[in-house]
C-alpha cells in the first residue's frame, strides 16, 4: 500500500481573503519523480488546469518549466491577490498509485478550523473539487460537524 504523503505545507499570505482548497497533489509530486514540464509547487501538475486557467484570465504570461523562477511568478501571484492554499489531507494510503481521490483510504486531514481562526480574514473557500466522497469539500464538511459557528454559503452564479 502507498503511503500519498503531501510534500507542500500550507501557503497562506498575510491577509489571505480566499482559501484553495483541494485533496492531494498527485503521487509523484510525493516520491519527487516529477515530469520535465511538472512544477515543484501546488497545483502545478503537468495535468492540472487551475495555473493554466488563472494564467488567462490574467494574463501572467507564466513560464512553464520546473525552475524556481516559475515557483516565484505563483507565489508572487497568490501573495497579490491575497490568495491561499491548503489542501485538506496531510497523507493517506492508496492501493493503486494514481491521483483520484476516491482511491484515497484512511485519510489523515489537516485540520482546517483551527487554521481559519488563525486566519480569520480568510472569508471564500474555493474548492478544486465537488463534494463527492473523499473530495475537498466532503472532507470540510466532516469538520465543520462540530463546529457550529462556520457556515458554508454557496455563491450564487451569474447567468449572464
Amino acid at each position: 500500500m502507498f503511503n500519498h504523503q503531501h510534500p507542500y505545507s500550507p501557503f497562506i499570505p498575510s491577509g489571505a481573503t480566499k482559501l484553495i482548497v483541494g485533496t492531494l497533489p498527485p503521487p509523484r509530486f510525493t516520491t519527487g519523480e516529477l515530469k520535465p514540464d511538472d512544477i515543484d509547487f501546488c497545483y502545478v501538475s503537468r495535468n492540472g488546469q487551475l495555473w493554466q486557467i488563472i494564467d488567462k484570465v490574467f494574463d501572467l504570461n507564466l513560464v512553464y518549466e520546473n525552475t524556481g523562477r516559475a515557483i516565484q511568478q505563483r507565489m508572487n501571484f497568490l501573495n497579490e491577490h491575497k490568495i491561499g492554499i491548503c489542501d485538506m489531507v496531510e497523507y493517506a494510503f492508496r492501493d493503486k498509485i494514481d491521483a483520484s481521490d476516491i482511491g484515497t483510504q484512511n485519510a489523515e486531514l489537516r485540520q482546517m478550523i483551527p487554521l481559519l481562526k488563525e486566519y480569520s480574514s480568510i472569508d471564500t473557500l474555493l474548492f478544486t473539487g465537488g463534494n463527492s466522497k473523499n473530495g475537498p469539500e466532503y472532507f470540510f464538511r466532516r469538520q465543520l460537524k462540530g463546529c457550529p459557528e462556520i457556515q458554508l454559503e454557496r455563491q450564487k452564479r451569474n447567468s449572464s
